[in-house]
């Protein structure tokens, strides 16, 4: 998918567009042509290595189409890999007053603020604050490259492991929901489907990632998916 032309002129955000369900958006392709990252690729140690010493990669979206006019703001959330016997990703479900992405799947995390050290310390506090996990239990990664969204937020995903023990304690002002997905199935992209629609003379773009949980569905797409299908890119090169 390339990179959305970020030009702040125009569009309104596709949660905002009268009737939009992302559910209900036909995907115009899904990429099982792709090689999954073998599950031995995602283990603790292997993890480990690669941002230790990463490969020459380049994200595949890294903005979406502005809507918001106002200054930049700095972000941080956390993608949290949580080392059970299969590797977990740690997700959110928001809750629905929020002003943006309201009730969409979200990592924890957050907009700077002026005390933090770095975007990991940003990342940190906020998962703290969202879903009450404890520093002690992660161990930082790294960092992917940032990702912009529409409302102007340049998001800076830092990869950690978590320890399985941690406990959480969810801001119910925030976070309506914490769940955990497998690793694995994240990062094949025969679980990446593409969405495009055209309003208004704008085109957007976007992934989406579904997954089963029991009986529910949990509906990943727009900028958790973006920065996840980054993620797939850095750890398939």
């Amino acid at each position: 998918m390339a990179p959305i032309d970020p030009t702040p002129a125009g569009p309104i955000p596709l949660s905002k567009l009268p009737n939009f369900d992302p559910r209900a958006m036909p995907a115009i392709g899904v990429d099982a042509h792709l090689p999954a990252v073998p599950p031995e690729e995602l283990a603790a140690e292997a993890l480990r290595r690669r941002f230790a010493s990463p490969p020459a990669w380049e994200p595949e979206v890294w903005a979406e189409r502005q809507f918001a006019d106002r200054a930049p703001a700095a972000a941080s959330v956390l993608v949290p890999v949580v080392l059970r016997e299969r590797p977990m990703v740690l997700l959110t479900e928001r809750t629905t007053h929020l002003s943006t992405h309201s009730g969409q799947v979200a990592f924890p995390g957050g907009k700077r603020d002026d005390t933090d050290v770095d975007a990991a310390d940003t990342a940190l506090r906020e998962a703290h604050e969202e879903i009450g996990l404890e520093r002690r239990f992660v161990e930082v990664l790294g960092q992917m490259p940032t990702y912009t969204t529409g409302t102007r937020f340049v998001i800076t995903p830092v990869v950690a492991l978590v320890d399985p023990a941690h406990a959480l304690a969810l801001n119910a002002f925030e976070v309506a929901d914490a769940f955990e997905v497998p690793l694995e199935f994240l990062m094949n992209p025969a679980h990446h489907r593409r969405h495009a629609l055209v309003h208004d003379g704008y085109r957007r773009e976007w992934f989406s990632m579904p997954y089963m949980d029991g009986s529910s569905e949990r509906f990943i797409w727009g900028a958790t998916a973006g920065m996840l299908r980054n993620l797939y890119r850095f750890l398939s090169a």
